[in-house]
C-alpha cells in the first residue's frame, strides 16, 4: 500500500463566531503542495474568496474589532454566495487532484494551524469539497505544540513575512496581509517546513 500522501491541501477559514455551531464563513483561501512542500499549482490558482455575509448577521465583538476590512468585503457586492465557494473549492480539488476517488489514500489531506476549526466548517457548508479528502488532517499547530514543550527552540515567528518567506520561498510578501486567511495557508506550510527543518525526522 502506498503510505506517501498524494497532495497537502492548506487550507484555512476566517468566520463571525468561535461558537462554531453558530458561526459563518467569512472567507476562505486553499493552495496544493505536495509532501515535499512544493506547489501543484500556480500561485494565481490558489484560491482566496470571500463570502458574502448579510448586513443584519451577528459577528463576535473580536472580529468586529480586528477585521473591519474583511467585514467591509463580505458585505460588498463583490463576495461570493457560500454555495458557490463549495462549488469552486470542489472543482479545485477535482481539476488538480483528479477527485473525486473511492480510495481514500489518493485523496489529498486537508492542513493548516488548528485545521479541526476548518475542517468542521468545511464539513458543515461544503460536504461534497470534503467527501473528496482525506480523513486525515495535517495540523500543524500539533507540531508546535510539541516543539514548545520539549525543545528549548525558537517559536517560529509567523507573523514576520520575511520568516515566513525563508522557509517558503514562493511566498508572495505583496499579496500577504496578517489576519487573513491567505497569509495563513502559506504561514502554515512555512512553519511546517521550519520544523522539518529542526527535527529529524528520519531518526
Amino acid at each position: 500500500m502506498n503510505k506517501t500522501s498524494t497532495a497537502y491541501l492548506w487550507f484555512d477559514t476566517e468566520f463571525t463566531s468561535l461558537e462554531l455551531d453558530e458561526a459563518r464563513l467569512l472567507q476562505v483561501s486553499a493552495m496544493l503542495t505536495d509532501k515535499d512542500l512544493k506547489r501543484l499549482t500556480p500561485p494565481e490558482e490558489d484560491l482566496n474568496l470571500y463570502i458574502r455575509l448579510p448586513e443584519t448577521e451577528p459577528v463576535s465583538a473580536w472580529v468586529e474589532k480586528h477585521l473591519p476590512d474583511l467585514l467591509k468585503k463580505c458585505r460588498s457586492r463583490t463576495a461570493v454566495p457560500v454555495e458557490e465557494v463549495g462549488e469552486k473549492l470542489t472543482a479545485y480539488v477535482d481539476r488538480w487532484c483528479g477527485t473525486p476517488t473511492k480510495t481514500i489514500q489518493k485523496r489529498p489531506l486537508m492542513a493548516g494551524n488548528s485545521v479541526y476549526n476548518d475542517w468542521i466548517l468545511a464539513r458543515k457548508f461544503f460536504p461534497v469539497f470534503t467527501s473528496r479528502l482525506h480523513y486525515r488532517l495535517l495540523d500543524v499547530s500539533a507540531l508546535k505544540v510539541q516543539w514548545l514543550d520539549l525543545t528549548e527552540g525558537p517559536e517560529f515567528k509567523k507573523d514576520d513575512p520575511k520568516t515566513v518567506k525563508k522557509y517558503f520561498p514562493e511566498a508572495d510578501l505583496r499579496r500577504l496581509r496578517q489576519h487573513d486567511a491567505y497569509y495563513d495557508i502559506i504561514a502554515s506550510a512555512a512553519e511546517l517546513a521550519y520544523y522539518r527543518a529542526h527535527i529529524n525526522f528520519s531518526a
